[in-house]
Formats: structure tokens, C-alpha cells, sequence
């Protein structure tokens, strides 16, 4: 069988079929997520947190997820894997477009991921001009937590709602061909998804978007100190990883999750 491509994605969009997306670091770990019905693996920069220790996403590197994404191609057949660019791994195009090169290349990632709006539209332009799929961030963007002033919840006021709204539109002119969404408000996530054609993935982003994302560690209840208020344990509830797993994808499916406790 063949990896899911992006025009499966879309249909998926026009036909209501909700994605079930989670974050993955290794090859075991991805060959289960795919054997629970996940229809897209990230290769997170949060492994910094998660795997590393670190404090945030930013000390990970290119080689990092370059070494993470090839592990998790090993361990998968079906899924479609994603691979974030790290922190200034863009900050222009020659160096944005020789380091998705990598992450496809080396790493056999089929999309790469890049945060922020309509000033890293020209790099997605170029990006996809060449023929590098791009997935973007907006909302709550942890490469630039110190900037936010922590993790905080996005475009609550009016003007910074329409400044989201104008962003995607304009990722999705510049060539992206996903959306992810990270804590905004639910009812400002469905704006978003109505108004782009690209399947928009939400984090703490409520039910209307296409699909749901969570970081792995986090939906497993491992993660080291407070859970995300946008996330829930399925482990506690299941007992086992896979079966955890599983009812996340089916939970995601049918829109019992996110509950209206994990969205704001």
C-alpha cells in the first residue's frame, strides 16, 4: 500500500472525514500509531521537550529531526509524515530550501512544517514552487514562545482574529497545503477553516477544524509536569498504548474530542 498523499487530505476536507493527526519520534512508536488508524504522523520539534528534556523547541536541530523522521518512515507504511523545521531553519530561502531538501531527502518526510503568517509566505512560495509540500503554524507558535510572552492563547480581540484570517489566506496563496491551528479560539478556528480550501488541523483549536493534533507524550499522560488544558489522557481511560491510541483516532473521528473543557 501506498503512504496517504494530499489529495486524499483534501478529500478528506470536502467530505467532513476528520483527520487524526499525532506527533511520533521513533519506529515503534510510528508503526503503532499507524496499526491505530492515525492518518498523519508529525515529526515534532517538540521532541526537544519530550525526548531531550530541553526547556522548549528551540535548541533542536536540523540533524535532530532529520535523524527522528527517518526512524519514523522506518516504522510506517500508509501514514503521511510530516517533519518540522526547526528554529531559524528558514530564516531565509537558500537556507529554508537546502534544509526541506534534508528533511526529504535524508529524512523520507513527505510535507515539512514551518510556524508563522503572511512574512514567511515568500518562503513558502519558494518552497513549494520546488516541490516541497508545506504544512504551516499559526496561533500559538512555540519557536516564539519568548516573543508571546509564554504560551498563551491567540487572536482573542477582534484585530488579531482578522490578522489570523488574513494570514492563512495568505499561506495558502503563497503555495501551503495544510493548516495547523494552535490554541485560538474554537470559534475563530471554524472562521479559519471555512474560509481556506486546505484542510486545517487544530490544537487546542476546538472541533470545527478538519482534523485534531495532539504531542504523543501528552495524550499518553507521560508528559514531565502540567498537561496542556487542550489535551486529555487516553491512556488513564483505555490502559493501554494502543488501545489509548486508538480511541484517540476514534474519539477524533467522531468529534467527541476535543470536549468544550479543551478549547477556549
Amino acid at each position: 500500500m501506498s503512504r496517504l498523499n494530499l489529495t486524499r487530505l483534501r478529500a478528506m476536507k470536502a467530505e467532513q472525514n476528520k483527520i487524526a493527526m499525532l506527533t511520533a519520534y521513533d519506529a515503534s512508536f510510528s508503526h503503532l500509531l499507524e496499526q491505530a488508524g492515525v492518518d498523519i504522523i508529525l515529526v515534532g520539534d517538540s521532541l526537544g521537550m519530550v525526548i531531550q528534556g530541553q526547556e522548549s523547541t528551540l535548541p533542536v536541530t536540523v540533524d535532530d529531526m532529520v535523524y527522528h523522521t527517518r526512524n519514523v518512515v522506518r516504522g510506517s507504511d500508509t501514514v503521511f509524515v510530516i517533519a518540522d523545521m526547526p528554529f531559524m531553519s528558514y530564516s531565509n530561502t537558500e537556507q529554508a530550501i537546502n534544509n526541506a531538501a534534508r528533511l526529504m531527502a535524508e529524512g523520507g518526510a513527505q510535507m515539512v512544517k514551518l510556524e508563522g503568517g503572511a512574512v514567511v509566505a515568500e518562503t513558502v512560495k519558494q518552497l513549494t514552487e520546488r516541490g516541497i509540500p508545506v504544512c504551516a503554524h499559526l496561533g500559538l507558535l512555540p519557536q516564539s514562545v519568548h516573543r508571546l510572552g509564554g504560551y498563551r492563547v491567540q487572536g482573542r480581540d477582534s484585530e488579531a482574529a482578522q490578522q489570523l484570517i488574513d494570514d492563512a489566506l495568505a499561506l495558502q496563496a503563497a503555495g501551503a497545503d495544510l493548516l495547523v491551528l494552535e490554541c485560538v479560539p474554537a470559534a475563530l478556528a471554524k472562521r479559519v477553516t471555512e474560509a481556506v480550501d486546505i484542510p486545517v488541523i487544530g490544537i487546542g483549536a476546538g472541533t470545527d477544524c478538519d482534523g485534531q493534533v495532539l504531542v504523543l507524550y501528552d495524550m499518553l499522560g507521560l508528559t514531565i509536569g502540567k498537561r496542556p488544558r487542550f489535551s486529555h489522557d487516553f491512556l488513564a481511560d483505555t490502559g493501554a498504548i494502543p488501545a489509548a491510541v486508538s480511541k484517540y483516532v476514534q474519539d477524533v473521528k467522531s468529534g467527541e474530542f476535543p470536549t468544550k473543557e479543551q478549547q477556549y
